[in-house]
């Protein structure tokens, strides 16, 4: 029989087998967890820098805010590799972009470990920010087509938990490895873990109708809500056109440079503040994030369940992401909080931006067509990033300002309230520019 005919009786089978996992097969899992490690890896390469930054201050001796700048070029570089990715990966699929984007990032992990200057430091980590464009717009455009639409939030909020984890298992490992094989072998292992994922992602993946793993019926349930692709990927200016576009790409602006703040700054805010060096922050640093991959990945869960639960698209996605948006406010009040009052409320905005974002991603396939996903990724991943180049330098430049005047507590505080203000201010203009995630048909 056929694949078509295959698919034919699938889709003619009752909606109780379609709801069946056992019936329906898992492949689609298997896929989310090739995406999952992936976005582990990208992660625990961006760490690696912020948790040797006690031992490459003692050697650069750079400033906070050079320190900023760093990143800064970093954040810059993974602007145009995002808006470079995007594209790329439309027009020649997922599979070849993601591979070429790891191969690329790996390279450019390993290559840290022959800086030795602010300015090697600046251009490793432009390299490692053009190769780690390719993570987001292939993941997403991986999910858009291996899952329907009331899957997507869930599976998403799943493997973009990788960050979380990669989050986790950088403190717990990168002192132990500097320890063992010097600053620079870090580097190294976070290299050669990219390359070893390459192989199961040749080996594994590749669009449903090609995968011969992948029964006629799970293809069917994958391929139930959703019109095929149109043959060419979609320009960016016809995707500049749509206000949901914008909705997306306004809501990255403000709300990923919060997150940036975490990864960069958290490990020298407990040093700074509360006096505790990377062997005592280590368990604050890995409670957060696991605290956000138990709570982001309920958040990604959620607003799947009010879809089954009869909810339409739009309530379900505005819900969550109101709730969401909420919840980060009271991150204002860490440096009023104990150490581990610090560490939940942290915690608690991690997971809420987490889960956010699963659901700010999902809006994006549940407004546009899959041939214009990942470019639209990359476009609002690139205005995620500018707002990423921007806070570094301001918050460097600032902790630089009280931690003359002998008050960096208060710096913190200051970009603390920043951050708790964020989402509520992105809900409301997301909400003016896309009220409805009604379907977007692209000239």
């Amino acid at each position: 029989m056929s694949i078509e005919a295959q698919v034919g009786t699938a889709v003619a089978a009752s909606p109780s087998e379609l709801e069946s996992g056992e019936r329906i097969g898992r492949y689609r899992w298997i896929v989310c967890s090739l995406l999952f490690f992936a976005t582990t890896v990208n992660y625990v390469d961006r760490q690696i820098l912020s948790l040797l930054k006690p031992i490459l201050d003692a050697e650069l001796h750079w400033s906070n805010a050079e320190f900023g700048q760093v990143n800064a070029a970093f954040q810059a570089a993974y602007a145009i590799g995002l808006l470079l990715f995007g594209k790329l990966v439309d027009r020649i699929g997922t599979k070849r972009g993601y591979a070429i984007s790891i191969t690329s990032w790996s390279l450019a992990a390993i290559l840290h470990a022959a800086a030795s200057s602010v300015t090697g430091f600046g251009l490793a980590r432009v390299a490692l920010g053009l190769g780690e464009g390719g993570n987001f717009p292939s993941a997403i455009k991986g999910v858009a087509l291996w899952f329907p639409r009331r899957e997507r939030a869930f599976a998403t909020a799943l493997f973009n938990s990788g960050a979380n984890v990669g989050a986790i298992v950088a403190p717990a490992t990168i002192p132990w490895l500097a320890a063992v094989g010097g600053w620079r072998f870090p580097f190294i292992v976070a290299g050669v873990a990219g390359f070893v994922w390459l192989v199961f992602w040749r080996k594994l993946y590749d669009e449903p109708e090609r995968t011969p793993r992948l029964s006629a019926r799970e293809l069917a349930h994958i391929r139930a809500d959703v019109d095929p692709p149109e043959p060419a990927a979609a320009p960016w200016r016809a995707l500049l056109r749509q206000r949901g576009a914008w909705a997306f790409i306004v809501a990255k602006f403000l709300t990923d440079p919060v997150w940036w703040f975490f990864l960069i700054w958290l490990p020298d805010y407990f040093k700074k503040t509360r006096g505790l060096d990377l062997k005592s922050s280590w368990i604050h640093l890995c409670s957060i994030y696991a605290l956000v991959t138990v709570l982001s990945i309920v958040g990604g869960w959620v607003t799947g369940y009010w879809l089954r639960r009869g909810f339409s698209v739009t309530r379900a996605r505005k819900t969550g992401m109101l709730i969401f948006a909420c919840l980060v406010i009271p991150v204002w009040a860490v440096t009023r909080a104990s150490d581990w009052g610090a560490v939940f409320l942290i915690g608690l905005a991690g997971a809420a931006h987490q889960a956010w974002s699963a659901n700010l991603f999902t809006s994006v396939s549940d407004m546009f067509p899959r041939n214009a996903v990942a470019s639209l990724i990359g476009l609002g991943g690139m205005a995620g990033s500018f707002g990423g180049i921007l806070f570094p330098i301001y918050a460097g430049k600032l902790l630089d300002h009280f931690e003359a005047a002998g008050d960096i507590t208060a710096g913190y505080g200051a970009l603390f309230t920043l951050c708790s203000t964020a989402y509520v201010i992105a809900f409301a203009l997301h909400h003016m520019l896309a009220p409805k995630f009604d379907q977007v048909r692209m000239a």
